[in-house]
C-alpha cells in the first residue's frame, strides 16, 4: 500500500520506517530537507511540498498527518481539500482535539474526501515496539484502510491473552481500534493522556516521598535512606502497580539516581486540559486528573519542579524541557 507522510518529527520518521519495514510505500514532505532525505530509499520518495506530493501519490491517495495539534495541521488540512480529489483520504495522526476533527471531516465531506482521526501512543519507542491506535471516521473507510493500521501496531506480542475475548474484534488485541465516527479515535487518545497524567503524577510524587525520607523534617528514628533505583526495579517484577512507565522510571534512576539531567519544568501539550474541560462539560468528577494537570502548571514556578515527571516524559515521547 502507498500513502503520503506530512510531518517527520519524532514520530513520523519512525512511522515512516515501520511502515516501509512492513512493505508499505511512502512519499514524504517536512519543512526539514535533510530529514527528508535521510528517510529517502527505496520505499521511500521526498517531495517538494504538499501539492508535489499529491501528484506523486497513487489514487485513490491517502495521505498520513503527523503534526502538532492546532494552526499547523488546521492549515495543512485546508491546503490538502484544495489539492486532493474525490474519494482520496486524510488521516491525521497527531494529538488534534476531537471538536477540531469533527467539524474537519464535516468540512472534508463536502469535497468528497474522507477523513480519519487516528490517537498514536508510542512516542520515540514506536519503531521498535509498535504503536496503539485509537481510529476514528467511516467505518468502511477505516477497514480498507486496515493494511496501514495493521503494519503500524504492536501485534499480538508476548501479553497473556484476557479472558472471555472470544467474540470481539481480534485485532484489538494486535493493538488499533476502530472507536466509531469522526472524532471519536482522538477523543479516546485524550483521555488516554489525561489519565497518563495521572499515572506519572502518582509514580512521581511518591518517588518524592520515598526519596525525602531521610531528611531532617522527619524523626531520627523513621528516617530511611532509600535506593529508589532498586525500589523502581523491584516493583516491575511482579507488584501490582507495574507498567511501562514504571519500567522507564527504573531505567532512568539507574542511569542517574538524582536525574541531574533535568530541570523538572513540565509542560502540558493540550490533552490534559482537554480531558479535564470535558469532565466539567459531562459532570464527572475527575480529581485525580485535575490534579496533575495543576501539578503541571505548578512545576513552572520556580523550586516546586518534579525532576522524574520530566524525565518520564523525554524518556517516552522525546519532549525535551523548555529553556
Amino acid at each position: 500500500m502507498q500513502l503520503g507522510v506530512i510531518g517527520l518529527g519524532r514520530m513520523g520518521s519512525n512511522i515512516v520506517r515501520r511502515l516501509t519495514q512492513a512493505g508499505c510505500e511512502c512519499v514524504v514532505f517536512d519543512q526539514n530537507a535533510a530529514t527528508m532525505r535521510s528517510l529517502v530509499g527505496d520505499r521511500v520518495g521526498d517531495s517538494n511540498d504538499l501539492a508535489d506530493l499529491v501528484k506523486k501519490l497513487k489514487k485513490p491517495r491517502v495521505v498520513w498527518l503527523m503534526l502538532p495539534a492546532g494552526e499547523i495541521t488546521e492549515n495543512t488540512v485546508k491546503q490538502l481539500g484544495g489539492l486532493l480529489e474525490p474519494g482520496d483520504t486524510i488521516i491525521d495522526g497527531g494529538n488534534a482535539f476531537f471538536q477540531d476533527d469533527v467539524r474537519r471531516a464535516k468540512a472534508m465531506k463536502r469535497k468528497g474526501i474522507h477523513y480519519v482521526d487516528c490517537g498514536t501512543s508510542g512516542g520515540v519507542w514506536g519503531l521498535e515496539r509498535g504503536y496503539c491506535l485509537m481510529i476514528g471516521g467511516e467505518k468502511e473507510v477505516v477497514e480498507r484502510l486496515d493494511p496501514i493500521f495493521a503494519a503500524l501496531s504492536p501485534g499480538e506480542g508476548k501479553i497473556d491473552k484476557t479472558p472471555y475475548r472470544e467474540n470481539r474484534d481480534p485485532r484489538v488485541e494486535r493493538g488499533y481500534l476502530y472507536c466509531g465516527p469522526s472524532g471519536s479515535g482522538h477523543f479516546v487518545k485524550m483521555i488516554h493522556n489525561g489519565i497518563e497524567y495521572g499515572i506519572m503524577q502518582a509514580y512521581a510524587e511518591g518517588f518524592e516521598i520515598m526519596q525525602k525520607a531521610s531528611s531532617r523534617e522527619v524523626p531520627e528514628e523513621r528516617r530511611y535512606n532509600l535506593d529508589i533505583a532498586d525500589i523502581a526495579e523491584v516493583w516491575r517484577r511482579g507488584s501490582v502497580i507495574s507498567s511501562w512507565l514504571l519500567d522507564l522510571t527504573a531505567m532512568l534512576l539507574a542511569e542517574d539516581p538524582a536525574l541531574s539531567k533535568y530541570s523538572g519544568l513540565v509542560e502540558d501539550s493540550g490533552e490534559g486540559r482537554w480531558t479535564v474541560n470535558t469532565a466539567i462539560e459531562e459532570a464527572v468528577p475527575a480529581d485525580v486528573l485535575s490534579a496533575a494537570l495543576f501539578a503541571r502548571f505548578r512545576s513552572r514556578d520556580e523550586g516546586t519542579a518534579n525532576k522524574l515527571l520530566s524525565a518520564m516524559r523525554h524518556a517516552f515521547g522525546g519532549h525535551v524541557e523548555p529553556k
